[in-house]
């Protein structure tokens, strides 16, 4: 009878082994492949800090375009300092035509020449916004306030260059004659 009970503590044992492994197989959760678009929307997705640098570009170029319409410190001085040269280099005995020109006319060029140099880099920097997607991270998208702030630095910029060079001309508010 001591053996029989020794098999049956065995018996049950085994049988108690048996439930437990049992019981861990189907507690198992079967692994499953993630969907093939649900991985693609985890790589297009962006981190907090990927968009930063080309917000800022936007961000740049619409703000050198309002400064190319308004005008800039370096504009009022480089045209209070060509107005001071035409000033000092021009002659007592000049014309009436001459002594406009050489006061007046070169400061407003230099005006027209600074708010054209701004509404260009605002326009390159807007492009250049526009245009990185296509030579950065395939499947990477531009946050679409990027898009439209880079459009605003770039419309900005063709008109700031557009009235710079009808300023610089004279179309647009050109010089009066002398005569």
């Amino acid at each position: 009878m001591a053996t029989n009970a020794v098999d049956e503590t065995e018996a049950t044992q085994a049988t108690t082994d048996e439930k437990a492994v049992d019981t861990t197989k189907s507690d198992e959760v079967p692994q499953t492949e993630v969907p093939a678009a649900a991985e693609d929307a985890q790589t297009k997705e962006e981190s907090p800090s990927s968009g930063v640098g080309q917000g800022a570009a936007a961000v740049v170029s619409a703000a050198l375009g309002v400064v190319s319409l308004t005008g800039s410190w370096i504009g009022t001085v480089a045209s209070a300092r060509q107005n001071l040269i035409g000033q000092l280099e021009t002659a007592q005995n000049a014309g009436v035509a001459q002594q406009i020109q050489a006061v007046y006319g070169d400061a407003w060029q230099t005006t027209a020449l600074w708010g054209g140099l701004f509404a260009l880099i605002a326009l390159v920097v807007g492009v250049v916004t526009l245009a990185r997607p296509a030579f950065g991270t395939p499947g990477r998208i531009q946050a679409p306030w990027i898009k439209s702030v880079a459009w605003a630095g770039v419309a900005l910029g063709v008109i700031g260059l557009f009235l710079a060079v009808l300023k610089y001309t004279g179309v647009l508010l050109g010089l009066p004659s002398a005569s």
